[in-house]
């Protein structure tokens, strides 16, 4: 499937175009930059498993191997001395529904259960113009099917493009901090923040970030996925507040 294109996304460019669904998530490799810090940082601890479900913003479209948000993540988690292992399960072009389908899929396919879940949709729904309704009706059925495995999350927020309307955004931008506050997840208000207005840190497309447009966001996010996972190996037991 072709790149869904707006006619007007400046000065905000959101995510997330619909890429080919077939396409494999890259496999997390070694690359470096200035996140990486000195290579002989020992990992402590065991390991932390967290699962990486959404769509192109996290299977690494147009990106290197090793260059996807969540080998980045991975590696900047590692040299905070957290022993880090994301599952990168990104499917370019994924809609709410889509992702929905192949969750218990995927859930089942894990070696381990993660014990916490990033989680990036939503975008597709919105260029594809999607009601905002069905967006969180199915966010809501995922958010839910987390909890009740006792995984936290780690919610990544979209917002939508301003030639939608205003009353679209009306709409659909309050889905993530409703959501978030529903299940008590971690929430990134808007996951492209710090690429937005960066034609730089941006790919051709200007939807997805380059390599150093991810590095860019791993850095303004890695804090709140650090924190987000249960302390002294506790895990999520309800879906009330969590520990901080």
């Amino acid at each position: 499937m072709r790149l869904i294109r707006l006619a007007v996304l400046t000065p905000l460019v959101l995510p997330l175009a619909a890429c080919d669904k077939g396409a494999t998530p890259p496999a997390p490799q070694q690359t470096r930059s200035p996140l990486d810090g000195p290579p002989e940082i020992p990992v402590m601890g065991p390991e932390r498993s967290i699962l990486a479900f959404g769509d192109s913003l996290l299977a690494g479209y147009g990106l290197k191997d090793g260059e996807s948000y969540p080998a980045r993540l991975e590696q900047a988690l590692r040299v905070r001395g957290v022993n880090a292992r994301i599952a990168n399960a990104g499917v370019s072009g994924d809609t709410t529904a889509a992702a929905l389908e192949r969750l218990d899929f995927t859930l089942k396919s894990q070696a381990e259960k993660p014990e916490l879940a990033i989680i990036s949709l939503g975008g597709n729904d919105m260029l594809r113009g999607l009601p905002p309704e069905q967006t969180r009706e199915n966010l809501d059925a995922i958010l839910k099917r987390l909890a009740g495995e006792h995984i936290r999350v780690v919610l990544l927020g979209m917002m939508a493009a301003p030639n939608l309307g205003k009353d679209f955004a009306a709409k659909f931008n309050p889905i993530y901090p409703g959501l978030a506050q529903k299940y008590h997840a971690v929430l990134v208000p808007f996951f492209l923040q710090p690429v937005i207005d960066k034609p730089d840190l941006m790919q051709d497309d200007h939807v997805h970030p380059t390599a150093i447009g991810i590095d860019a966001i791993v850095s303004a996010t890695v804090d709140d996925v650090a924190e987000a996972l249960p302390k002294a190996g506790g895990r999520l037991i309800s879906a009330g507040p969590l520990p901080r």
